[in-house]
């Protein structure tokens, strides 16, 4: 099933035309995948090109120069410690998949732990990793073993009933007492965390939180991976989130926006780890197939050529100023988070209570819709607001998408 039945049949930059010739602005970027905008020219040229010349021949048994040049492309922006490698597979689950088991290959430890609220996938291992029961998990199980869930750092609603920064991010410290409580330490073989958690609600750590986490990772012998599928390409104002902390991962993975719509996930981290798994014991038939390798390189050439980096940073200046009037202006906003033009709002009706406004944020992205605007909801309780726009909208696409949005929210408040 679609969430909108909006049949589309063509896009371009930040805009959507269905079937009946009809427009939309676009703030879902099929979710965080066209951050460089729709259609792009740079991309369907380079995918025109590498098609009359290659399609596939599965690099394992003959590789091809697309996929080299963007490993080593993709290795100069993705911070983890030098010498790196990347490893290319066809989706975002693949990438997390391939992490995991790089990760126990090179530590010789089964156990992953994940956090409350995540979103990693659907594939079984991946699905297990995942927080949200409905609608990921239900009936879908028995899930993999030796996956933990911990709590992660939810300011707006603390599982720890504590207020930042008097609670000295505690959230972080709590992995210690996991090790005490759940499994050991030298069980563990890595933490995977979102920068910002994506499905779970854009839920954005305080300053002190990965270095502290990280940290006790270090300590203790496991591996940190960053899932970087959402927040990576340049969505939070910076190339992938995780510069925000000035910290690095071991391992990162990268997807969506990536290759701009074609199937592309890519795994990131420090070549002795990478390197540990024996010869064949990561690949896929159609893994960094050579069209959406040579899409990818556009990309980068956009992201050079285009500055998109920047545009994102002062995009998510705009927007955040304009979520705070709308926050001062409408009282169901509870919270408003993220970084850069990752931002959400969490509707709320009442804020003291904070109890969740989940059927009128259904509500509202309905009006939008119906409305001529293109918007997504996320969140555990389903009253999460997010905002996914390609990167590169005007000024007044982005005005016109806000306008739309505040007559919404007069629409479900009155």
């Amino acid at each position: 099933t679609s969430m909108h039945q909006v049949y589309v049949e063509s896009g371009k930059g930040a805009i959507l035309k269905d079937v009946t010739g009809r427009e939309y602005i676009d703030f879902s970027g099929g979710i965080g995948v066209m951050n460089i905008g729709h259609s792009h020219p740079k991309v369907i040229a380079a995918i025109k090109n590498q098609a009359e010349k290659l399609i596939h021949t599965c690099f394992m048994v003959l590789p091809y120069e697309p996929l080299v040049r963007l490993a080593e492309r993709l290795c100069k922006v993705v911070q983890v410690p030098k010498p790196q490698k990347a490893f290319f597979v066809n989706s975002g689950a693949e990438a997390v998949e391939n992490a995991v088991k790089i990760s126990r290959y090179y530590t010789k430890k089964p156990g992953i732990i994940a956090f409350d609220n995540a979103y990693h996938g659907r594939t079984l291992l991946t699905m297990s990793m995942t927080s949200k029961v409905k609608p990921y998990k239900l009936g879908f199980g028995p899930f993999a073993p030796e996956v933990y869930h911990i709590p992660y750092a939810y300011c707006y609603r603390c599982p720890f009933r504590l207020k930042y920064p008097t609670c000295d991010t505690c959230c972080a410290d709590h992995l210690k007492e996991f090790f005490i409580n759940q499994s050991a330490a030298e069980n563990i073989a890595a933490v995977i965390a979102e920068p910002i958690q994506g499905e779970g609600g854009f839920i954005t750590p305080p300053a002190e939180y990965f270095p502290k986490l990280l940290k006790i990772c270090k300590n203790n012998g496991i591996l940190f991976i960053a899932d970087e599928i959402q927040t990576g390409m340049g969505r939070t104002g910076r190339m992938f989130a995780m510069e925000h902390w000035n910290v690095q991962a071991d391992i990162v993975t990268v997807a969506k926006s990536l290759a701009a719509g074609m199937p592309l996930s890519a795994v990131v981290g420090k070549s002795e780890i990478m390197d540990a798994a024996h010869a064949s014991g990561l690949g896929g038939t159609y893994s960094g197939n050579p069209v959406a390798c040579s899409a990818a390189l556009a990309v980068m050439d956009v992201f050079e050529q285009e500055d998109i980096v920047s545009k994102a940073s002062v995009l998510g200046t705009k927007l955040r100023s304009h979520f705070d009037i709308l926050q001062k202006e409408f009282e169901i906003i509870g919270d408003v988070r993220g970084k850069g033009p990752m931002l959400a709002l969490e509707l709320v009706n009442d804020r003291e209570t904070k109890e969740p406004a989940a059927e009128r944020a259904k509500a509202l992205v309905k009006y939008c819709v119906d409305h001529g605007l293109i918007l997504l909801s996320c969140g555990t309780y389903g009253n999460v607001i997010r905002t996914l726009m390609p990167l590169v909208i005007t000024d007044e696409q982005l005005n016109r998408g806000i306008s739309i949005i505040r007559d919404g929210l007069q629409s479900i408040t009155r």
